[in-house]
């Protein structure tokens, strides 16, 4: 049976995967209303686990050193209490292959559009080469989903971002919106928390 994970953790992950999100972002991504996700940020950023930084108008929440430390121990004790540890590593390492070729696809693109690139890769080429890792993780997620329901979500949101990537390319690695890239840098520090491992 797959566990659920309780919401204060749930949104202090959320700060860890995305990085550095405003609370609407955050609370979209959990599917809560701002002022629900609002408190629970709040409360985090009062014991120390988060900080609110602001530039040009633009601010964000992000993970201080002691929320990254207390979020990993609750992950950790998350993972042995659904008795998950050894399939979320057995994914960990099925998903490194494809994570490899997803690099080289974004980084092949990201240097065509700045014309730094003599090997000059179409939209076509890159979108092709995004339809493996797109197919496994479907596979990957179903395994992640039987024990632990917090991973679902990113196989839909890869897909999306790489079906409206045909019309608009910066869905391949744009950082304004739920990219492909973004999409799979957050799986990947998702596991990575998970484990309490490094890149």
């Amino acid at each position: 049976m797959s566990q659920t994970s309780p919401i204060d953790l749930m949104v202090l992950h959320a700060v860890r995967t995305m990085g550095y999100a405003d609370t609407a972002r955050i609370a979209a991504r959990l599917s809560m209303t701002e002022d629900e996700a609002r408190e629970y940020l709040l409360d985090s950023q009062a014991q120390g686990w988060i900080t609110f930084s602001s530039f040009a108008g633009d601010g964000g929440w992000s993970l201080t050193e002691s929320g990254k430390a207390h979020g990993e121990r609750l992950l950790a004790a998350e993972l042995d209490e659904a008795g998950a540890r050894a399939a979320v590593e057995k994914v960990h390492r099925d998903f490194l292959p494809l994570n490899d070729v997803m690099a080289a696809a974004c980084t092949a693109w990201q240097l065509a559009e700045m014309g730094i690139d003599d090997q000059t890769v179409t939209l076509a080429q890159t979108i092709t080469a995004l339809e493996g890792p797109a197919a496994a993780l479907a596979g990957l997620e179903g395994r992640l989903t039987a024990r632990l329901d917090r991973f679902s979500g990113y196989q839909q949101r890869f897909t999306e971002a790489l079906t409206k990537a045909h019309a608009e390319p910066a869905w391949i690695t744009g950082t304004d919106r739920d990219s492909c890239h973004r999409v799979w840098f957050e799986l990947h520090e998702d596991l990575i928390a998970t484990l309490g491992v490094t890149r």
